[in-house]
């Protein structure tokens, strides 16, 4: 599959590196693509424009900092229309540590406002609850971790299903909560990060419905 990925960062090139280890054609959007070309360590992928790479994938994950999402992702309606989009992003306050601070915005979710934004785009929000390594290597914890999903397209969230099964996540691991609107619940979950980290560092872990 020809996927494309919005964002270079931490996340972006976690799941880059991964997917193109799968065998799929990845195609890394950036606001810097030569830069980013020229630091890139893993299997062969490309570097293009945020624009560029929504209009040539068929399946695209959103990466970029949550906080200026909307904006970003409003820009490129045009090339995500009809697109699945996966949202993986969370949109906080910055806190002067880097680390996340409160919601933004605080009575809804990135993920709803995607949706609102973009309504000829299939979009499902996962993977927003763990450390970024842990998208790529849930198996690596002790305990099974929860990869949620929250969409308004059934058939979207099957594809996004799919993709996960391949980063090794088991079908019990992943669990469907319904709507787009259940986004607002996950993304809240990204306030436990900043006691987490302060308490145990940057250990991969994951928010986890353990039963």
């Amino acid at each position: 599959m020809k996927l494309g990925i919005l964002g270079a960062g931490r996340v972006g090139g976690t799941l880059a590196r991964a997917l193109a280890g799968k065998g799929h054609e990845v195609i890394v959007g950036t606001p810097d693509p030569a830069k980013r070309a020229a630091a890139w360590q893993g299997p062969p992928v490309s570097h293009t424009t945020l624009e560029a790479a929504a209009s040539a994938a068929s399946f695209v994950i959103h990466a970029t900092p949550g906080d200026t999402a909307l904006e970003t992702l409003t820009a490129l309606r045009e090339p995500l229309r009809g697109k699945v989009l996966l949202d993986v992003a969370n949109a906080t306050v910055r806190l002067p540590n880097g680390l996340p601070g409160g919601l933004c915005p605080p009575d809804s979710s990135l993920g709803e406002k995607l949706q609102e934004a973009l309504p000829e785009t299939r979009v499902v929000k996962s993977l927003n609850t763990m450390l970024f390594t842990v998208m790529t290597a849930p198996g690596a914890l002790a305990t099974p971790p929860t990869a949620f999903l929250g969409g308004n397209d059934p058939a979207a969230k099957e594809q996004v299903a799919v993709l996960l099964g391949e980063l090794g996540w088991r079908p019990e691991w992943i669990l469907d909560l319904g709507g787009i609107e259940t986004a607002r619940a996950t993304e809240a979950l990204i306030l436990l990060v900043p006691h987490v980290i302060r308490r145990q560092g940057l250990a991969p872990f994951a928010v986890s419905v353990v039963r």
